[in-house]
């Protein structure tokens, strides 16, 4: 088959969290199952001077946009055997210092700026030599893609290819005024209350859900969660109406990326046959974190978006209470001021048991994933969660509410005593977090029990050659 990824972000080109790291990971891993993979990306600041690789195409854009014409440039770069990756140059839309916002305050142009690719990316798959079978688009930023490939269908495109749309996290739909649809040269039949149109708005996403062929999310159990009122957002009965189609894919895991063995940013390598390296790994992360180095305080560490999607409230709340027994806690991220304030005061208290870093660093995640023993994953709904499978894959326990993915990916012991790598709690409260870590406290202080959930974590396949298997299946469909 051949296939043309679109995405407004993707690994290692540019990345604000697991979207990335998936659409890169799946585009390799098509090529590898001997398919033909194309990834449609936008241009973003730095690129071409961290990839110089990159070669300008002789390709100009010149797309209709309302009443008038927008233009831009395509830059390609061969990445992979059989995967090529285009970038759309627009350096009025995408050379920017962020990719979605700034200072935490989104692009006001964010609906043009995505429309744009949009058209960019129906543009490729209608006049490339290359054609592709299927476009599958992710996330509400090429939400509006089958609508407008069904649109040229109707203009004359005979061979127009089928569209799939991944849901990665369905809270974001790009919600905008109407006055964005005259800008998209729709046909107003688009903008329905059984297409684009929202209470008044226009709604990428669910243009998306509405005119894709097939749509997937990023786990089984959120396909389920997001046709109910509580995860829907809006949009359950939307797509309970569209269930025919819908079908959740448990995303992979790059393990040429995240592994213990070949892994230059870990202090030292290890393997669930050769454990012996982790707890050098923990030393060293104490150390670069100026926590005491002590092996037998547990180390619990998180690596998230400080956003309340993510459990931060109660993770704070809980943490507050667990830090008066001998624990130490790390975490990375950024994101909410008031959740920064609340990491950064819990450090000020804290000093000798809590380190806090806020940003994102590539080498700092490995790090904090290798050396920590647990790790916190709270969230109020998780549409697949990557680090729950890292911190497997690195032998770190995760302790993760039963939503989404992390309830697909993590065995508890109540599920399976032969199988257990995790630990899950059901009630989104910090005292049932609070008492999942009383079970991580003792879990650790019982050395045989430990190493079994580690070997089982280390030992669990999330790999992408099962996962892709499973997306051929969808595109077949």
């Amino acid at each position: 088959m051949k296939i043309l990824l679109a995405s407004s972000e993707v690994y290692p080109f540019s990345k604000t969290g697991g979207l990335a790291d998936m659409v890169g990971a799946l585009g390799v891993a098509l090529a590898e199952a001997g398919h033909e993979a194309r990834i449609v990306t936008p241009l973003y600041r730095g690129i071409r001077e961290k990839f110089p690789a990159l070669r300008k195409v002789d390709w100009n854009f010149d797309l209709p946009f309302g009443a008038e014409f927008f233009s831009g440039q395509l830059w390609e770069l061969d990445f992979a055997p059989r995967l090529k990756i285009y970038f759309i140059e627009q350096p009025e839309f995408f050379d920017r210092a962020g990719i979605y916002f700034e200072k935490n305050i989104s692009y006001a142009d964010n609906p043009e700026r995505y429309l744009f690719f949009s058209k960019c990316v129906v543009h490729l798959a209608r006049y490339l030599p290359w054609q592709a079978d299927l476009v599958h688009g992710h996330d509400w930023q090429t939400g509006l893609v089958p609508a407008l490939i069904l649109q040229a269908k109707r203009a004359g495109w005979g061979n127009a290819p089928r569209t799939c749309l991944t849901i990665h996290n369905l809270a974001y739909q790009g919600v905008f005024p109407k006055e964005i649809f005259p800008l998209t040269n729709l046909d107003p039949d688009f903008f329905t209350p059984t297409g684009a149109e929202f209470f008044g708005f226009i709604n990428f996403l669910k243009a998306g859900i509405a005119f894709a062929d097939i749509v997937t999310t990023v786990s089984p159990r959120y396909a389920r969660e997001i046709t109910t009122e509580e995860f829907g957002c809006g949009l359950d009965g939307f797509l309970r109406t569209h269930a025919a189609k819908l079908t959740g894919i448990l995303n992979g895991v790059d393990y040429a990326e995240w592994n213990t063995e070949k892994n230059s940013r870990l202090f030292r390598s290890y393997s669930a046959t050769r454990p012996g390296g982790k707890s050098f790994n923990k030393q060293e992360l104490q150390r670069l974190l100026a926590l005491p180095v002590a092996e037998k305080i547990p180390l619990f560490g998180t690596i998230s978006r400080l956003a309340e999607q993510k459990g931060v409230d109660i993770q704070l709340a809980a943490l507050e209470e667990m830090l008066q027994a001998d624990i130490q806690f790390c975490q990375l991220g950024s994101g909410s001021p008031e959740f920064e304030h609340g990491y950064r005061e819990l450090a000020r208290r804290h000093p000798s048991k809590v380190a806090v870093r806020f940003g994102y660093d590539e080498t700092l995640a490995h790090r904090i994933e290798a050396g920590c023993d647990f790790f916190l994953m709270p969230s109020r709904f998780e549409p697949c969660g990557l680090n729950q499978m890292y911190s497997l894959r690195y032998g770190t326990i995760p302790i993760v509410r039963a939503t989404g993915g992390l309830d697909d990916s993590v065995v508890d012991f109540s599920e399976s005593q032969k199988k257990a790598n995790g630990i899950k709690f059901f009630e989104y409260s910090s005292r049932a977090l609070a008492k999942a870590i009383r079970k991580a406290m003792a879990i650790y202080q019982t050395p045989a029990l430990l190493k079994e959930f580690r070997k089982n974590g280390m030992q669990a396949d999330f790999s992408w050659k099962s996962t892709v298997k499973q997306y051929l299946k969808a595109y077949r469909k």
